[in-house]
């Protein structure tokens, strides 16, 4: 992409909107570049090892939950106060 200055008043005068891939293509990246895509996969990596952890975390929850469930499940089973109760029986 061309940005030609105007040298009276530091303005730019026209930009050309051809493609500039094949000059992207012949610069090699500078050291900031570099260090800028060595930071976004420094980044991406702990990003995927946070979704890792989360991922483990959720399923160790899930199967606790599970545990928990079943364990109210069974209390509620052996207390007569959650047991069901005929109504029709007691009424005669």
């Amino acid at each position: 992409m061309e940005l030609p200055l105007d040298e009276e008043d530091g303005t730019f005068t026209s930009i050309s909107l051809a493609d500039d891939s094949e000059h992207h293509s012949r610069i090699p990246p500078s050291k900031a570049e570099r260090g800028h895509a060595t930071m976004m996969n420094a980044d991406m990596d702990d990003l995927s090892a946070r979704v890792d952890a989360v991922k483990e975390e959720n399923l160790k929850l899930k199967s606790e939950n599970q545990v928990l469930g079943q364990y109210i499940e069974n209390l509620m089973s052996a207390s007569s106060v959650f047991q069901t109760t005929d109504t029709k029986s007691k009424r005669k």
